[in-house]
């Protein structure tokens, strides 16, 4: 299982496989505490997400946030000739952690175990950029910063114009998607019609 855990649940550029990892790592973890952590701050923030963009559309966004953020990280990985394997949750997270921080930046947050001290959420996302850009350009291997920043680009992005771009204007493309499939159906392309 070690090296099918390796080969398709963590990504890296310069492995056999390239595209499944973007997604499938970002449902693998280090250790049991690596995954309470993410699945914390997953908890925290999944009913304000949810109750922003509705349930399809925060799995469509978290799903596809897996895949950008993993791309985000082959892309610095490449630039900087680092190979080592990533692996979580993380940058899905980060894009749910800045979507909702920015929809609602004058939300009150806390640290779990410092609950005494309390910032908004607008401060709490510069913060968590300012420190991924550092880790980033300084070179430090503490977390996948990159996967963190562009999880976190695209979730800004994504609640300020992608839901207008993408999501409000989806159904030429899902038609266009099914009359495709319909059509190779009726060629024997091996399609399956519903």
């Amino acid at each position: 299982m070690r090296r099918i855990m390796f080969t398709y649940f963590t990504s890296n550029p310069s492995s056999k496989a390239l595209c499944s990892p973007m997604l499938l790592s970002t449902f693998s973890h280090f250790s049991l505490f690596h995954m309470a952590a993410n699945m914390y701050v997953l908890w925290s923030f999944s009913s304000s997400i949810v109750s922003l963009l509705g349930c399809e559309q925060f799995i469509a966004v978290y799903l596809s946030a897996g895949v950008i953020s993993s791309f985000v990280s082959y892309v610095a990985k490449m630039a900087t000739g680092r190979f080592e394997p990533s692996l979580g949750a993380s940058g899905a997270i980060m894009t749910v952690l800045a979507a909702v921080c920015t929809k609602m930046p004058e939300a009150k947050l806390a640290i779990i175990l410092l609950p005494m001290f309390t910032f908004t959420a607008g401060s709490a996302l510069k913060a968590i950029i300012a420190f991924d850009t550092a880790g980033l350009a300084l070179g430090w291997r503490l977390f996948d910063h990159a996967a963190h920043l562009g999880g976190a680009l695209f979730g800004m992005w994504y609640v300020t114009y992608g839901h207008e771009l993408i999501w409000k204007n989806r159904e030429p493309l899902v038609k266009a998607w099914h009359e495709l499939r319909t059509k190779n159906t009726g060629k024997g392309g091996g399609g399956r019609s519903n």
